[in-house]
């Protein structure tokens, strides 16, 4: 008998807790969340405003390591950004609006890359994370971005300029009713990066509340890493 997927719904996967000390000494604690076969990818998950609640817990990163291991062979991987405190635990160090945070962002790549040698790997951000993409995560080994609800905060004309330049697939999941980037402002803003592939979501919100909302984000994600898994499925067997 199958049940629908709820909120609480945690698939089977392999989730591990790890800390990870970056260049300028902080232990910044995280967790990745493996499938158990048929690997796909992975992605590296920076989490919204800490100053506004944000962390590896904010719900759709917390619903994609429930699922999207078993759902999808994606491997999720999650950790608080520095000073930034979760049920895991708090990482050392002190918020610095997105500046210092460099050092969390590259630290977290080459543990991705050089210690768990993670393949197909890409960084999700969401709202302050998708500024810490934008801005740091530049390694050329990274696939490319995924956005959701851009703001454009701290992120400069330069680091779109990057991306112009890089050529790497950007991906933006844009709400419609977002509170600080909406669809028509977002094509503005990001029209210096001719690959950008902006995708207005209609009847979402900045924080993707709602299990409807939650299925999108996590399609769309399935749909640049592993296709061949979709549709997610809505119930368990």
């Amino acid at each position: 008998m199958s049940e629908p997927i709820r909120p609480s719904t945690v698939l089977s996967g392999i989730r591990t807790p790890f800390t990870v000390v970056t260049e300028d000494g902080q232990s910044l604690i995280g967790e990745i969340a493996e499938p158990i076969e048929r690997y796909t990818g992975a992605i590296l998950c920076l989490h919204p405003l800490p100053t506004a609640g944000g962390m590896m817990d904010s719900h759709v990163y917390k619903k994609a390591a429930n699922r999207l291991p078993e759902m999808a062979g994606i491997a999720v991987i999650r950790f608080n950004t520095r000073g930034t405190t979760s049920e895991a635990g708090t990482s050392s160090g002190t918020f610095d609006n997105g500046d210092s945070e460099a050092f969390d962002v590259d630290a977290l790549v080459k543990y991705c890359l050089d210690t768990l040698q993670l393949e197909n790997l890409w960084v999700v951000g969401w709202s302050f994370g998708t500024d810490l993409a934008i801005r740091h995560a530049r390694d050329s080994r990274i696939k490319g971005l995924i956005l959701l609800s851009p703001p454009l905060r701290t992120s400069q004309e330069s680091d779109l300029e990057f991306w112009a330049h890089d050529g790497r697939p950007v991906v933006a999941l844009v709400p419609e009713y977002d509170d600080y980037l909406k669809p028509d402002a977002a094509r503005e803003r990001f029209k210096v990066i001719p690959q950008i592939s902006i995708i207005a979501v209609d009847g979402a919100k900045h924080l993707w509340v709602g299990e409807p909302a939650v299925y999108r984000v996590l399609s769309e994600i399935t749909k640049i890493i592993a296709p061949h898994r979709l549709p997610l499925p809505t119930e368990i067997i």
